[in-house]
């Protein structure tokens, strides 16, 4: 599984166009804030919703601790699509919220 830290993430919206992020936690949890740009579809959704992502793009996966994004990553990669994990989680995000 690939990953990445919070810390990294960050610097690739500081540099990138357009980065996929999706945000696999529950509704309460985004309410207290996301990363600007991200989807939400929390983790009990995320097999009936794949196909709202383009498999031809890239997403990182977001969660409180990086445990609930690890499962979704590898339940997307089973699914043939490119996904990175973010380690620590929303708990390690130190950029902005929206």
């Amino acid at each position: 599984m690939k990953t990445l830290t919070a810390n990294e993430v960050k610097n690739l919206l500081k540099q990138e166009e357009e980065l996929n992020i999706v945000d696999v936690r529950e509704d309460d949890e985004v309410a207290q804030g996301m990363i600007p740009g991200a989807k939400h579809i929390p983790l009990g959704s995320i097999e009936t919703r794949a196909n709202e992502l383009d498999s031809s793009k890239e997403y990182i996966m977001v969660c409180r601790s990086g445990g609930r994004s690890g499962r979704a990553t590898q339940l997307l990669e089973d699914k043939g699509y490119d996904v990175t994990n973010m380690e620590g989680g929303m708990m390690s995000w130190e950029g902005p919220i929206k």
